[in-house]
């Protein structure tokens, strides 16, 4: 989640339906992009859950109890959320579906429609980060609970359903090119990257000295992931909250599943979980955001006080030059089998 600032009874009959048209729809894109792939290489295959797993709530925002349950998905589907408590379509969790971008990462049908869930980057970087490809999200209400304020909690819930693999291969989107967005003196940058994976370097200045400037770089994987970033928290200045209430906003928030920072305190009665947990949140953001891309990426991700907005941006520059990317198949030894598909 964005730092809270101004510059961030399921009718499962009818959402199984809708559901399985959409995944059907991206089972066939899929299929016709990696229509060329030779059967040869032994591949990673893609990973869904076990079992559904739920859990109920708070929304940060609306301060309202939300349930959200996870549920396996067919291979090639991604992750689709869907709305239980309206009539309303499912949603993929991809840049372009991207409505809003203030203070969380929110998609949608459209910027007017009600269809909309925000808040979905910290189960975005729980499910990047433990290696699931495909899932069906049902929730309840129009955001994800805000648990904890990290994705320690997703994790857990993640680990409690179990995985499974599926025989369709894993795929990456490999970075071909540098692309870059910026917004001032805030910039993200996306370049090729020699090892395989996900490369990431962060880094934040914010005027509070509990803050301040803060640097962490990191080679995404589940080991890392778990142990340098699930645990961070979304943080929010003292002066900010008072702002947010007046706007209808973080009407869920509390010490509970926000650091709350004044000048040079650490508000929480319990302080922080790592001194540098600021920055590593931000990371933890890009993890989510960066996955709305449909796969994994292969490169290497640099962020300077960037957001989920830059975030975004970077995304849709990327996909919008066809030469600066293309698909490729991770084999199970680590090694990549280039595929190209037509733009």
């Amino acid at each position: 989640m964005e730092s809270l600032s101004l510059d961030p009874v399921m009718t499962a009959d009818t959402t199984e339906e809708a559901f399985l048209s959409t995944a059907s729809s991206f089972r066939t894109l899929a299929t016709e992009a990696f229509s060329s792939r030779t059967a040869e290489p032994a591949v990673a295959g893609q990973r869904t859950l076990r079992s559904s797993i739920s859990c109920v709530g708070i929304g940060l925002h609306t301060g309202a109890a939300i349930r959200l349950s996870i549920r396996p998905a067919p291979a090639d589907t991604g992750i689709v959320f869907q709305r239980t408590d309206i009539a309303a379509s499912p949603l993929p969790a991809r840049y372009d579906s991207v409505v809003e971008t203030r203070l969380s990462t929110v998609i949608g049908e459209s910027p007017q429609s009600g269809n909309r869930v925000a808040t979905i980057e910290h189960m975005m970087s729980a499910l990047h980060g433990r290696g699931i490809d495909n899932a069906l999200i049902l929730v309840d209400g129009p955001e994800l609970p805000v648990l904890d304020g990290s994705s320690a909690d997703f994790l857990f819930l993640l680990d409690c359903a179990g995985t499974t693999e599926s025989d369709e291969p894993r795929r990456e989107i490999e970075i071909l090119k540098t692309v870059r967005v910026a917004n001032g003196d805030a910039f993200a940058v996306l370049r090729p990257h020699a090892r395989s994976g996900l490369s990431l370097e962060m880094t934040i200045d914010f005027p509070a000295a509990a803050i301040g400037r803060q640097k962490l770089s990191l080679d995404l994987d589940e080991s890392a992931f778990r142990h340098d970033l699930a645990f961070s928290r979304t943080f929010t200045e003292r002066g900010e909250i008072d702002a947010l209430h007046r706007a209808g906003l973080a009407l869920g928030g509390s010490l509970d599943n926000a650091i709350v920072v004044d000048g040079v305190n650490v508000l929480n009665p319990t302080g922080l979980r790592a001194r540098d947990e600021f920055v590593r949140h931000k990371l933890l953001d890009a993890v989510g955001d960066l996955y709305l891309a449909g796969a994994r990426l292969r490169g290497r991700f640099i962020g300077h006080k960037s957001g989920h907005h830059l975030n975004n941006q970077l995304l849709r520059t990327l996909f919008a030059d066809r030469s600066a990317w293309r698909w490729a198949q991770k084999r199970a030894s680590g090694s990549l089998q280039p595929r190209r598909v037509a733009a």
